[in-house]
């Protein structure tokens, strides 16, 4: 295998990248959702977080039935077992990275875990 794989995405409405990359420790998408628009149903997790990231556009997640407002810049992390739901502003798309990782599986942060090569 390499010891790096390089993708391009566009403007598709959800990229995962597990395939595209060929990730082993993450499943991250890029989804885009256009004004008025939300994901279709409400999904939880039996292992793994998620992490969302709004690159451009703004609107909301319903989280265990509270409502969260989001517009670019916002990063919000969701327990696995958390029902959630996103869905664009009724005057605006959103864009936004999800990274999935199993809960608790972080051993090191980049610091402890980087080799310093001369």
């Amino acid at each position: 295998m390499a010891i790096f794989k390089k993708a391009s995405v566009g403007p598709e409405a959800r990229v995962e990248l597990h395939d595209l990359l060929a990730l082993t420790g993450a499943e991250i998408s890029i989804n885009s959702l256009p004004a008025g628009t939300g994901v279709p149903f409400v999904h939880s997790h039996r292992h793994n977080e998620e992490i969302y990231g709004v690159l451009e556009g703004k609107g909301r997640a319903v989280i265990d039935g509270e409502t969260v407002e989001l517009a670019a810049g916002d990063w919000v992390r969701v327990a696995p077992a958390a029902k959630r739901q996103f869905s664009a502003a009724e005057d605006a798309a959103i864009r936004f990275l999800c990274i999935q990782v199993r809960e608790n599986s972080l051993e090191g942060y980049t610091m402890d875990d980087a080799v310093a090569e001369e």
